[in-house]
């Protein structure tokens, strides 16, 4: 069995808002991430998708230490990483890496792509210059790059290059763990799949366990190997690709899975619309945050939260149309589309 790299409890992230009116002042919680759990074992791929606003990258940059944490706990490979000092958790960032979405914005333009593959090196104290311009070769050499590139600017490469370059700094230190936030969602189609293909040849050449992050479901059904579907906050849906493609339990994970695009139109089902805009993670719903744009939503639904619990065999979904380890519910057809 293998072992459990990351395991992520209650994790939970309130941002306040301050907004200053002319007579008063008032405070607003948003809910970014409202008590999320889930495992990562090592060498896996553990996708979280959802859409814009459902908290996919804040969760990313919690388990980071990037932000901090309202509550919860994140352990990484035995270390409790919220318990840790600035300097223990530098430590621990060897280990912990992540590619960024915008490969644009991400690396600076002042910077050749010798000194910002290096930098991680140098702000860790590794090797000497010799040692680093070394190893700057190859990373490059290892995410297809010519080592001639190595002193320009990253203005002088397309948009998959860069995110070449920022994929070989994140692999400076080593490290065992990369979030990969949407990672291929700002190029172009015909670049995206040579990324992701970079990624898993990475992954099975050096061993890495990914948190891959994105929207875009036919990416993560080719990279990862369980998903997890996020929806304003929380968590409703995990299981392995096989079944969560094949088999969506939650109606919000079906809803993402019927407004997918497919090759041939004609064989495609109605789809039905949403009712309702997505709710503001500053003032969620009562009970099931998805109740409100649920067709099949019942009365408890806006009373309690569903728990998230096995449905199915190694299946799990926060539902109170679902009882454990029973069958799929009568088929449903959703889409993504709101009313407006």
């Amino acid at each position: 069995m293998a072992k459990t790299l990351l395991s992520v409890k209650g994790l939970t992230k309130h941002f306040m808002l301050r907004a200053r009116g002319f007579f008063k002042k008032s405070t607003t919680t948003v809910r970014a991430v409202d008590g999320v759990d889930f495992d990562i074992q090592q060498g896996e791929t553990f996708g979280l998708v959802g859409e814009s606003g459902c908290g996919k990258t804040t969760t990313g940059r919690l388990v980071l230490r990037m932000l901090e944490a309202t509550a919860g706990s994140v352990n990484f490979n035995g270390d409790e990483l919220f318990t840790l000092s600035e300097d223990q958790m530098r430590a621990r960032r060897q280990q912990m890496q992540i590619i960024f979405q915008d490969p644009y914005g991400s690396l600076d333009p002042r910077m050749t792509v010798s000194q910002i593959v290096e930098e991680p090196l140098r702000i860790h104290r590794l090797g000497d210059r010799a040692t680093r311009v070394r190893r700057v070769a190859e990373l490059l050499d290892v995410v297809g790059l010519r080592k001639e590139y190595a002193q320009r600017y990253p203005h002088e490469f397309s948009g998959g290059q860069r995110q070449r370059i920022g994929i070989a700094r994140a692999l400076a230190l080593n490290p065992k763990f990369i979030v990969a936030d949407e990672p291929v969602s700002a190029l172009d189609v015909s670049i995206q799949a040579q990324i992701v293909n970079l990624l898993m040849d990475l992954q099975k050449d050096f061993g890495l366990t990914y948190l891959f992050i994105a929207h875009d479901l036919g990416v993560v059904k080719h990279m990862a190997d369980r998903v997890a579907v996020m929806y304003l906050g929380k968590i409703v849906e995990i299981a392995s690709k096989e079944s969560l493609y094949r088999n969506p339990q939650h109606p919000y994970t079906q809803a993402l899975l019927a407004a997918v695009p497919i090759a041939r139109p004609s064989l495609a089902q109605k789809l039905t619309l949403l009712k309702g805009e997505i709710p503001s993670p500053s003032h969620p719903p009562t009970g099931c945050h998805f109740h409100t744009r649920c067709p099949q939503a019942q009365p408890q639904c806006a009373q309690t939260a569903p728990l998230l619990q096995e449905v199915l065999t190694g299946h799990l979904a926060a539902c109170h149309l679902l009882t454990p380890m029973s069958a799929t519910p009568s088929p449903r057809n959703f889409s993504m589309m709101s009313s407006d």
